[in-house]
């Protein structure tokens, strides 16, 4: 897919970069793992535009007026539109890539609703998923049986399925949990159009529902619903346990989530609805 029909050229490349606090640098494996790595760190995954109905979209155009221009996050067709468009612009290989959340065993259908890239890297193919609630910290080979362990305790796995698609594998204490299957059709914009349409306004979307909001922090992952609080730490127990009255304001401000006055109270107004 050219660049033009991205758009790529739009992209404030050094604004993103500024925002993450890294250099542009001549593209190699040590360089994408530090500009993934920052990305995920740098913002929150969340659907709160989407929970309030403002969303922007997601045109190369919103995502960095959101992301470069305020600083907020959002979720995987955001982050991996901007995050690709970077790394075009750097100078590296990419293939987009559409996928399903879930185990496609289990029983319940999910559509193509997960946005990962592909990077092709010295006749290796990586895969960087900076969109997912829990995302990996940097890229993983995109190989059949390959894993990585880049923190102690936060074991990751891709696999081909039978049906020829990539799984991304956690390792959970009770085993291996599929985090999300990846096929390998030719993905086009308005492909990405039409996954954020359903989406974001589909009445039985759970990220209509209810506040996901997570975020890599030093030495661990946070994600706070509009229910709960879940802490994760690299090799130690899972911290799960229901939200305290008022808890989330506390967040928003311990993961740094630059919200106006207006989105601030919208926001509260509609958890409380929820039952917050």
């Amino acid at each position: 897919m050219s660049s033009d029909a991205w758009l790529t050229d739009r992209l404030d490349l050094e604004g993103y970069l500024g925002r993450l606090g890294v250099a542009a640098r001549e593209p190699g494996r040590a360089a994408l793992d530090e500009l993934h790595e920052a990305h995920v760190r740098a913002f929150t995954f969340d659907n709160i535009d989407v929970l309030l109905g403002r969303h922007p979209g997601v045109s190369l155009d919103a995502v960095q007026g959101k992301f470069v221009g305020r600083g907020r996050g959002g979720y995987c067709f955001e982050h991996t539109t901007i995050f690709s468009a970077a790394l075009q612009r750097l100078g590296y290989e990419v293939r987009r890539h559409l996928g399903r959340v879930g185990d496609p065993d289990a029983g319940t259908q999910q559509g193509r609703t997960h946005m990962v890239v592909e990077v092709v890297l010295d006749g290796q193919r990586l895969l960087c998923d900076p969109g997912f609630g829990m995302s990996l910290l940097r890229p993983i080979p995109l190989a059949d049986g390959a894993e990585d362990d880049y923190l102690p305790g936060w074991r990751y796995r891709l696999r081909r399925t039978p049906a020829g698609d990539w799984a991304l594998d956690r390792l959970r204490e009770d085993g291996w949990e599929v985090t999300h299957t990846t096929d390998e059709l030719e993905v086009k914009p308005v492909d990405v159009v039409i996954g954020h349409h359903y989406t974001s306004t589909f009445p039985g979307s759970h990220f209509r529902s209810g506040l996901i909001l997570t975020k890599h922090l030093p030495g661990r992952h946070v994600t706070v619903t509009h229910e709960a609080l879940t802490v994760r730490a690299p090799g130690e127990p899972t911290e799960h346990r229901p939200l305290r009255d008022g808890e989330v304001e506390e967040w928003l401000d311990v993961l740094d989530v630059p919200l106006t006055d207006d989105e601030r109270a919208q926001l509260l107004t509609k958890l409380r609805a929820l039952g917050q």
